[in-house]
C-alpha cells in the first residue's frame, strides 16, 4: 500500500552551494521544514539578504519498504529556483516557487545511507515568474512548505479529475477521470475500484472499473439524498481509489463537493442562488519567517476571514497559495479566487512558458476543491498580450471545462480573453492626486473600465489598499475616513447588480521591496496589521455578518475631545449589525439611533452615524467642557446584546495575553498567535499605550522573532512554535505598567 509520511526533519541548513559538495553533509544548521532561509526583522531590513543560493541536505536509511517499489519526494512548494540531488545526482529541477514537484528517487537510491541535497537560489531570477520586473511583496527563500516521503507500487495513482456535471439536479452524476503513474513504462492491466464516502461516513456509490493504460474513467449516476456544497454547509464528499496490479496496490483519497458556480452579467451564483461576493485579497507572508509558516497558522487565516470578518471569497494574491489553506477554504465555505504568480511585469517567451505551465501546474493540483470558484490567468495588473492569454486560457478551459476564467488588470479597454472581466479599481481617491479635476467617485461605471458595451460578468478584484494606506495606530480621523472608504465600496457592489462581488486590498499588512510601502518595508494596505490585529476597518467587513454568528459593536473613535482636528468624536462612525443602538453621553438621557441607511442603502448592515442629522452638538459638548464617559449599547430584536463603555478618562488597567490555541503538536513546526493587548478599565485598547514587554518562554519551542516588544497603538503579537518534544510550554509577559501574566501550552 502506498506510505505518505512527513519528511519534514532532521535538515542541515547552510548558506551558500556549491556543486562539488552535493556527495557529502555540508556543515550546517539543523532545522525542521517549513522553513525560511533568512528570518528577517519585523520592518527596516534589507530583503537581499535571502537573494541568494542555500544548501539544503538530509541523510536518510534505505528502508525495507523501498525494495520494488517507487519512492519520491513531494516538496509541496520551494522558493524559487530549485534544484533536487540524490547522491550527488541531479534528480529534478523545478522554477517556481508556489507549485509542488516530485523528484523521483527510485533509479539512485542505495542500500544504506542515503543524501538529499537542494539547492534553493532565491535570486529573482527573470526567467521565473513574478520575477523580471518590481514586484509589491517578498518572495522569501526557503524550502517554506511541507515536504513527503512517498512510496508506491511501480503503477500508481498520480492523480483524480472529479466533476459534478448536474448537481443541481434531483439525482446527480458523478465522474472521475484517473491518471495513473508509471515511470518505468511497465505495461498495465487490473482493476481500479472507486467509492464515494458522505459526510460523517456511509457510503453513496461504488464502482469497479478494468485498467488499461494510462487513464481510467468512473460514472457513478442517480445518486440521490445528496448535500450540496454551500458557504453555509460546505458539505464534503470522499471519492476512494484502489488500484490493484500484478505489480501490487495503490490507494488514494480526494475530497470534493456537490456545487455549481458561475459568474454572469447579473451578478455571481452559487448552485444558482445570487450570492454577492464580499472578500479580501491575501498574502501568505508572516513576520520574521515570511512564508514559512505550518499547517494551523495557514488553516488560521481563512478562519479569520471566514468567522471574523465575515468573508464569503479571498483571492489568493499573487500565486497558489498552500494546500492548508485551501483545504480550511473548503471546509468552512470560504470561496476563493486562485491565480498564477505575477505583479504587472510580462518577461520573454521563456518566462511566458513557465508562467503558462504555472496555469497547469496550479489547475492540476487544485481542481477538486469546491472552495474554488475561478481561475486567475493572466499577470495581475499586466497589459494586454494578446497570444499569451490567448494560450493561459486556452490551457485552463481545456484542464477545467466547469470553472470560469478570469484576469486581473488596472488598466480600461482591455482585451477580453477571460470569461470574467476582473478589475482592479482605484478610482476612490483619485480626486487627490495632482491634475485631476475629477470629483469623488466610489467606482467606476462597467462600460467606462471595460470600453464593452454588451453585458458582461464582471468582478471588483482590489480597491483602497495603496490609496489610503493607514497603519493600526494611526490618528482616529485617518482610521475613520479608512473605515468610510471600505464602507463606500462594499456598498457600492452591493448596491450593482452588473457586479458580481468585490475583494478589498488586503486583509492584512505585509512586508514589502524598498520600493514600495511606508519607507521601513511594510505595505500598510491591511485592515489588519501584520500580527493579524484588527484596525477599525477591518469591523467594515465583520459587521457584514449575521448577529447569530458574531455581534459587532464597534465604535470608530479612542473616545477623546481632542484627537481629532477642531476636536470633538462626531461624525461618530459605530460599526455594527444590531437592529439599532442606544448611545449615553454624561448627564444626557439615551438616545436611540438607527443605521444609516441614507448614505448606506444597500448595506446588509449599514453603519449607525452619529452627526447632526441625529444629536446636537451640545450633547456632545463644546470644547473647555467637562469630558464625559460614553455608552453605546446595542439591540437586536429588541433585546440589548452588546455593550461598550467608553471612560472619559482612561487608565491603564489590564494587560490582556490572549493565545488563538494552548495546545500544540510536536514535530510538526507548529505555531500559534498571541497577541497583547494593553486594555483600560472598561476593557478597551488603549491606542497610544506603546511601552515595552518582555517575553520569557519555558519549554520544548521558541518564541518566533525577538523576546522584546513594544507594544504598538496598544497592542502587539507574536508566534510561539512548538518543538519536536512532548511536554509543557511556560510563557511569560512582563510589563513595568501591569502584572505579569503567564500562559502555559500543551505540547502533544
Amino acid at each position: 500500500m502506498r506510505i505518505t509520511e512527513s519528511f519534514n526533519g532532521n535538515w542541515i541548513f547552510s548558506h551558500g552551494f556549491e556543486r562539488a559538495s552535493v556527495n557529502s553533509l555540508r556543515s550546517g544548521e539543523a532545522v525542521r521544514l517549513p522553513h525560511s532561509a533568512i528570518e528577517l526583522p519585523y520592518n527596516y531590513f534589507d530583503e537581499t539578504e535571502y537573494q541568494k543560493p542555500f544548501t539544503y541536505q538530509k541523510h536518510f536509511d534505505w528502508q525495507p519498504e523501498f525494495e520494488g517499489r517507487e519512492v519520491s519526494l513531494i516538496f509541496d512548494a520551494a522558493m524559487a529556483d530549485s534544484v533536487v540531488y540524490l547522491n550527488g545526482e541531479e534528480i529534478i529541477a523545478h522554477k517556481d516557487g508556489y507549485t509542488p514537484f516530485e523528484a523521483r528517487l527510485t533509479p539512485h537510491l542505495q542500500r544504506g545511507e542515503n543524501l538529499i541535497t537542494v539547492n534553493i537560489d532565491g535570486s529573482e531570477n527573470p526567467e521565473i515568474p513574478p520575477f523580471g520586473g518590481q514586484i509589491d511583496y517578498l518572495c522569501y527563500a526557503g524550502i517554506y512548505r511541507d515536504v513527503w516521503l512517498k512510496v508506491t507500487s511501480p503503477i500508481s495513482i498520480a492523480n483524480v479529475k472529479i466533476e459534478t456535471p448536474d448537481a443541481l439536479a434531483e439525482k446527480k452524476t458523478v465522474t472521475a477521470r484517473v491518471f495513473f503513474a508509471n515511470p518505468q513504462g511497465l505495461a498495465i492491466s487490473g482493476t481500479l475500484a472507486a467509492k464515494i464516502r458522505k459526510p460523517g461516513g456511509g457510503d453513496v456509490g461504488s464502482a469497479t472499473v478494468s485498467v488499461e493504460g494510462n487513464e481510467a474513467f468512473f460514472t457513478f449516476s442517480d445518486l440521490t439524498g445528496i448535500e450540496l456544497w454551500d458557504i453555509d454547509n460546505p458539505a464534503l464528499y470522499a471519492l476512494s481509489l484502489k488500484l490493484e496490479t500484478e505489480h501490487g496496490e495503490d490507494v488514494l483519497t480526494h475530497r470534493f463537493g456537490f456545487r455549481t458556480a458561475e459568474f454572469t452579467p447579473d451578478g455571481f451564483l452559487l448552485n444558482g442562488k445570487p450570492l454577492k461576493l464580499r472578500g479580501l485579497n491575501r498574502h501568505q507572508a508572516w513576520p520574521h519567517t515570511g512564508y514559512a509558516m505550518g499547517r494551523r497558522a495557514q488553516e488560521k487565516d481563512a478562519d479569520i476571514l471566514k468567522h471574523e470578518l465575515a468573508c464569503n471569497i479571498v483571492r489568493t494574491s499573487h500565486y497558489p497559495q498552500s494546500k492548508w489553506f485551501l483545504d480550511r477554504c473548503d471546509e468552512i465555505g470560504l470561496l476563493c479566487f486562485e491565480e498564477i504568480p505575477g505583479w504587472q511585469h510580462i518577461g520573454g517567451e521563456a518566462w511566458q512558458r513557465e508562467s503558462i505551465e504555472n496555469v497547469r501546474r496550479m489547475i492540476e493540483r487544485d481542481w477538486n476543491h469546491p472552495s474554488i470558484i475561478i481561475w486567475g490567468v493572466r499577470i495581475n495588473e499586466s497589459q494586454d498580450n494578446h497570444a499569451f492569454y490567448a494560450e493561459t486560457n486556452r490551457l485552463a478551459r481545456e484542464l477545467d471545462s466547469t470553472r470560469q476564467t478570469g484576469g486581473v488588470r488596472f488598466i480600461t479597454n482591455s482585451e477580453m480573453l477571460e470569461d470574467v472581466y476582473t478589475m482592479n479599481d482605484f478610482i476612490l481617491g483619485q480626486e487627490e492626486m495632482p491634475g485631476n479635476n475629477r470629483g469623488r467617485v466610489v467606482l467606476r461605471d462597467r462600460v467606462e473600465t471595460t470600453g464593452i458595451t454588451k453585458p458582461i460578468p464582471y468582478m471588483i478584484t482590489e480597491y483602497n489598499g495603496h490609496m489610503y494606506p493607514t497603519k493600526r495606530f494611526d490618528q482616529e480621523q485617518r482610521q475613520a475616513e479608512h473605515v468610510t472608504r471600505h464602507l463606500l465600496i462594499l456598498n457600492a457592489v452591493a448596491g450593482d447588480s452588473n457586479i458580481s462581488g468585490s475583494t478589498g486590498w488586503c486583509m492584512f499588512d505585509y512586508n514589502t521591496h524598498k520600493d514600495f510601502g511606508s519607507g521601513d518595508r511594510i505595505c500598510y494596505h491591511g485592515v489588519l496589521d501584520m500580527y493579524r490585529i484588527p484596525k477599525l476597518a477591518a469591523y467594515a467587513y465583520a459587521s457584514q455578518g449575521d448577529t447569530k454568528d458574531n455581534v459587532v459593536l464597534q465604535p470608530v473613535t479612542f473616545w477623546a475631545r481632542g484627537e481629532r482636528n477642531i476636536g470633538g468624536v462626531l461624525p461618530l462612525i459605530v460599526l455594527t449589525n444590531c437592529d439599532y443602538i442606544d448611545v449615553k453621553f454624561g448627564e444626557w438621557a439615551p438616545k436611540r439611533i438607527y443605521p444609516d441607511k441614507e448614505n448606506y442603502p444597500h448595506l446588509p448592515h449599514p453603519p449607525v452615524v452619529l452627526d447632526l442629522r441625529t444629536v446636537t452638538p451640545e450633547e456632545f459638548g463644546t470644547w473647555g467642557r467637562v469630558w464625559r464617559e460614553g455608552t453605546i449599547t446595542g439591540y437586536v430584536n429588541g433585546e440589548a446584546v452588546k455593550s461598550i463603555t467608553m471612560p472619559a478618562d482612561p487608565v491603564p488597567t489590564t494587560l490582556e495575553v490572549t493565545p488563538d490555541d494552548t495546545t500544540l503538536r510536536s514535530g510538526e513546526k507548529d505555531a500559534t498567535r498571541v497577541v497583547v493587548r494593553a486594555l483600560d478599565q472598561c476593557g478597551n485598547l488603549l491606542p497610544f499605550f506603546e511601552e515595552p514587554v518582555s517575553l520569557i518562554l519555558e519549554g520544548p519551542g521558541r518564541i518566533i522573532g525577538p523576546s522584546e516588544h513594544t507594544l504598538k497603538g496598544g497592542a502587539t503579537g507574536f508566534w510561539i512554535e512548538a518543538g519536536d518534544e512532548a511536554g509543557k510550554l511556560s510563557l511569560t509577559v512582563k510589563s513595568r505598567r501591569f502584572d505579569t501574566q503567564t500562559v502555559t501550552f500543551t505540547i502533544n
